[in-house]
């Protein structure tokens, strides 16, 4: 069986990476990305605490947690894909719809 803190480590690694992602980067889907990295690290920590403790319910919250980050990416790609038709970028630091 893998420690418990080599799993912590790997998934912190991730979360800083994803996280990384999130504030370095400027392409909309790179963010996207980043993001679902940033949940995968949360869905390692649930799954890795859960079999520490020999529980179940981290891994139930991380079944829904991969289920909801789905729905966020489907309405995430259908807004960038709309926003690419009217505006012709995906870049973040271009996107100024919402303001007045």
């Amino acid at each position: 069986m893998i420690p418990l803190e080599y799993v912590l480590v790997l998934s912190m690694s991730l979360f800083a990476i994803g996280a990384a992602g999130v504030v370095l980067k400027k392409n909309a889907i790179i963010v996207l990305m980043s993001i679902e990295l940033m949940l995968n690290a949360a869905n390692i920590n649930l799954v890795a605490f859960s079999t520490y403790f020999g529980d179940a319910l981290g891994q139930v919250f991380a079944l829904f947690s991969i289920g909801i980050a789905a729905a966020e990416v489907a309405v995430a790609l259908a807004i960038l894909l709309n926003l690419n038709k009217l505006r012709k970028t995906v870049n973040v630091d271009d996107i100024n719809l919402l303001r007045w």
